[in-house]
């Protein structure tokens, strides 16, 4: 790659890691499962970067980039089964103040999901992409968007109403 490029690579990659590993880690609730899956959308734009059309198709290439490399991810079978250690013991103590953290809460509704239900939530609602942008991304139809996303709403709304009358 030549020096420009590799400069406005570098420039793009510090702006956008934040906001894909967010993405990452709202899709499948774990941190190093995050980190790994934006590493590997930006190896991905790095090497197609002289054929991305920078004008357009940046930002919604690198999600197509992530929102593959968290299903892969989710499809070997080494990353289903999941060992508690003391590190995720400490995440899950109670709040000393007594109060629900809401975040915690939406991430493990999200993760009840299946992936593809997830993945529309994620991009329509956090990522704030069109309902034309997440079609691209995920290689759906429009219509397929917005099923997936209404079906994800319903069952996240049954899972709210779940909680809070566990909580009553």
């Amino acid at each position: 790659m030549k020096a420009p490029d590799e400069a406005e690579f570098t420039e793009f990659a510090t702006s956008a890691i934040r906001r894909l590993r967010r993405t990452a880690y709202l899709m499948c609730g774990d941190w190093h499962r995050a980190e790994d899956a934006a590493q590997d959308a930006l190896v991905k734009v790095y090497r197609r970067w002289h054929r991305i059309d920078r004008t357009q198709g940046l930002n919604g290439y690198a999600h197509k980039c992530l929102v593959t490399a968290v299903l892969d991810q989710s499809r070997r079978p080494w990353r289903r089964e999941r060992l508690v250690d003391a590190d995720d013991q400490a995440t899950r103590l109670p709040d000393p103040a007594g109060t629900v953290d809401d975040r915690l809460f939406v991430v493990q509704a999200l993760a009840a999901l299946p992936p593809s239900q997830r993945a529309c939530v994620v991009l329509r609602h956090y990522a704030d992409l069109s309902l034309e942008q997440t079609a691209d991304v995920l290689g759906i139809s429009t219509g397929g968007v917005k099923s997936q996303t209404s079906r994800a709403l319903t069952r996240l709304r049954e899972l709210i109403d779940q909680t809070e009358r566990s909580a009553s």
